[in-house]
């Protein structure tokens, strides 16, 4: 009588063998195969140190690593590369190319999402704006104009009337800024990207990780005026740190460019690559910057969302088309591990009766594939000795595990890559299987 009051989804984890258990065990086989052992070394490496770090904290962002990793990658091969070159394929918001530049090393990065692209841009090319130029561009801002929300975007929802009335305000008035230099146009960037800092937080909304409703959220009309005042009194604050300490690092070449890793051509060679690309675990980076996005005008509507989101490293949120078109490819990257997990995956499947996505298996196939183009891709640009460094999750799906930094460093050595190291630098939980135990690790490659 319980179960029959239970749905099917609550159902199936009470059902499933994976409770109690980890990714310890369920990676045996792939490790022996491999003939490699994880190297226990933990470390703080998630984002949210990064929100009281100079530049870093500029813009709001939950995934990723934090500075001090990237700091300790720097650090360790600091003997091996005199004036390393740096290079980071999933540049997001920054993190590597920021921390690469206050170390004074020329750094480039790729990013197909627009408004992550402008974050890091921004972040990495501000230097020189002088904070009494920054606050006096601000303290210029009109308010005397709105300028409406995104019409496509349920704004009406997502925040109380009063706020959203006065964030269209502050758009209008930050649009309407006139720029007579490089200097001023800098400054609007600077500007444009503490506004959408401050969106989520002026919201009935939150973010951790997934964007949905805090139905318990209290925001007053006045909160964006107050925050955005804070936002830009902290950015001027740091620009004075960087002026003041970090003055011979601003002019150091710091590029992120607006493209699609998986086919975009390097000129250039790099000694480090350190990323952290999209997990198989289902977020879905334009829904969960669709705010942002649409207020800073980087979409426009629906369809925008949609043609970024399917050139992305796929997630469990893409068009059927997209992954029907996929299941027809006679080119696409695999082997043995990928066809026996997506076998297990479609019995289980069956076996449940249903599912989120039926075609959950080609959806992982694809992300392998993916993730394998982006590999192809970054390798032909390393220098000999050269290391690339990803930090990576693995997964479950449908009771099936699916051991993603080992399937990384499999693709590694498909690429002629060799394996320097795995580490395990933390425990992380199944979304689906809250019992289960997974890992979040470091896999480097040495290009020989």
């Amino acid at each position: 009588m319980y179960s029959e009051l239970l749905d099917v989804r609550k159902l199936n984890i009470l059902k499933s063998p994976k409770k109690e258990g980890s990714s310890d065990i369920d990676s045996i086989p792939y490790l022996n195969e491999l003939n490699i052992d994880i190297i226990e070394n933990r470390q703080p490496i998630q984002f949210a140190p990064n929100n009281n770090e100079y530049v870093h904290r500029w813009g709001t962002y939950v995934q990723g690593f934090s500075a001090s990793f990237v700091q300790s990658v720097f650090d360790q091969y600091k003997k091996e590369y005199d004036n390393p070159v740096i290079m980071d394929p999933f540049a997001g918001s920054g993190t590597v190319l920021v921390q690469a530049k206050f170390n004074g090393y020329k750094s480039i990065g790729t990013e197909l999402n627009p408004l992550l692209h402008f974050i890091s841009n921004t972040k990495l090319n501000c230097w020189y704006v002088s904070p009494e130029c920054l606050l006096n561009i601000y303290n210029s801002i009109s308010k005397n104009k709105r300028s409406p929300a995104p019409e496509f975007l349920k704004s009406y929802s997502q925040f109380n009337n009063g706020v959203l009335r006065n964030l269209e305000i502050l758009k209008a008035g930050i649009e309407s800024l006139e720029i007579t230099n490089e200097e001023h146009g800098k400054a609007k960037d600077l500007i444009r990207l503490a506004f959408s800092s401050i969106l989520i937080d002026c919201s009935n909304l939150k973010r951790s990780p997934c964007l949905g409703y805090c139905k318990d959220k209290v925001v007053e009309d006045e909160t964006p005026f107050i925050l955005l005042d804070q936002r830009i009194n902290q950015i001027a604050w740091d620009l004075r740190i960087i002026q003041s300490h970090y003055q011979k690092f601003t002019g150091t070449e710091s590029k992120v460019i607006l493209a699609n890793a998986m086919e975009y051509d390097h000129n250039g060679k790099f000694d480090l690559v350190i990323t952290s690309p999209p997990y198989m675990n289902g977020l879905d980076y334009v829904m969960n910057y669709k705010i942002e996005m649409g207020w800073l005008g980087f979409i426009k509507n629906h369809k925008e969302s949609k043609k970024t989101k399917d050139e992305m490293v796929v997630c469990d949120n893409v068009s059927k088309e997209l992954i029907r078109d996929f299941s027809k490819s006679k080119s696409a990257y695999t082997n043995d591990w990928i066809e026996k997990i997506k076998f297990d995956i479609e019995a289980n499947i069956l076996k449940r009766g249903s599912y989120r996505r039926d075609d959950m298996p080609y959806i992982v196939h694809k992300y392998f594939d993916d993730m394998y183009r982006v590999m192809s891709q970054v390798v032909l640009s390393i220098n000999s000795r050269g290391r690339f460094v990803l930090v990576i999750g693995d997964s479950l799906i449908a009771d099936v595990y699916i051991p993603t930094d080992l399937l990384i460093a499999k693709m590694g050595l498909d690429l002629n890559l060799e394996i320097e190291k795995i580490e395990k630098a933390r425990d992380r939980r199944s979304g689906q299987v809250r019992s289960y135990k997974l890992r979040e690790s470091i896999v480097t490659f040495v290009k020989r």
